[in-house]
């Protein structure tokens, strides 16, 4: 088990150019533990970053296998697509300073597996969830939308269904208060690390529902609102 966090971080790194042999190179990043109430759920101080794979990132509607996961999560969230590296500075990156670097926004799913983790052991082994990467298996991503400068994202009101039925909601603000400051978060966790956003690439900003562990057969779906809908079967 690491001893630090940053130590966490380095086997991250070694894990991630390991997994990138067969899932391809890295398009993105997400972030976890983005709410107080998790931090200190696990015993973190704070959020934790971790990398997108290019074959792991699929566009809705999409079809994903349940088998093919130890135990599949579903988290329903607010994605972006940089159109301009986001370059270590003198300071730190702020909500402002990234929206300038931000070319689209869509609505996304992340998909995680934690291999049938014992959650109520997981604070003692949190740094496990950081060297594994914070879990992620990929995402599935809706159609970008380009002309997002009129849109409150911190207001957007997203809704999360189960086979039709309402299971979760949420507004963009629920993640650190805005997706951008997700973003910054990522940015500035990656600057402290040598490493930074590049153009095309893609961050999950964190969820605005409750994790979810679907079962075959279940159609999973997220509207949020201006920024549209995608929907995700199980089989």
């Amino acid at each position: 088990m690491p001893r630090s966090v940053a130590e966490a971080y380095l086997v991250q790194d070694e894990f991630v150019a390991l997994k990138s042999r067969a899932c391809g190179p890295a398009i993105g990043h997400k972030i976890a533990l983005t709410t107080p109430a998790m931090r200190a759920m696990v015993g973190l101080s704070d959020s934790i970053g971790g990398v997108l794979h290019a074959k792991q990132v699929v566009r809705a509607p999409a079809n994903v296998s349940a088998a093919d996961y130890g135990r599949l999560i579903v988290e329903f969230e607010i994605a972006v697509q940089l159109a301009a590296d986001l370059l270590p500075g003198s300071s730190p990156h702020t909500r402002e300073s990234v929206a300038n670097a931000v070319g689209a926004v869509m609505p996304a799913f992340e998909l995680a597996d934690d291999r049938d983790a014992d959650y109520t052991g997981l604070s003692s082994n949190v740094l496990g969830l950081v060297a594994d990467n914070a879990w992620n298996e990929g995402a599935v991503l809706g159609t970008p939308v380009e002309d997002w400068r009129g849109i409150d994202l911190a207001g957007l009101h997203g809704v999360a269904t189960i086979n039709g039925e309402k299971v979760g909601e949420g507004y963009g603000r629920d993640a650190m208060g805005h997706p951008f400051e997700a973003l910054a978060w990522v940015a500035n966790n990656l600057a402290k690390r040598e490493k930074h956003l590049r153009a095309g690439q893609f961050v999950i900003t964190g969820s605005l529902v409750t994790s979810k562990f679907p079962k075959p057969g279940d159609v999973i779906g997220f509207d949020l609102g201006e920024l549209g809908s995608i929907e995700l079967r199980v089989g």
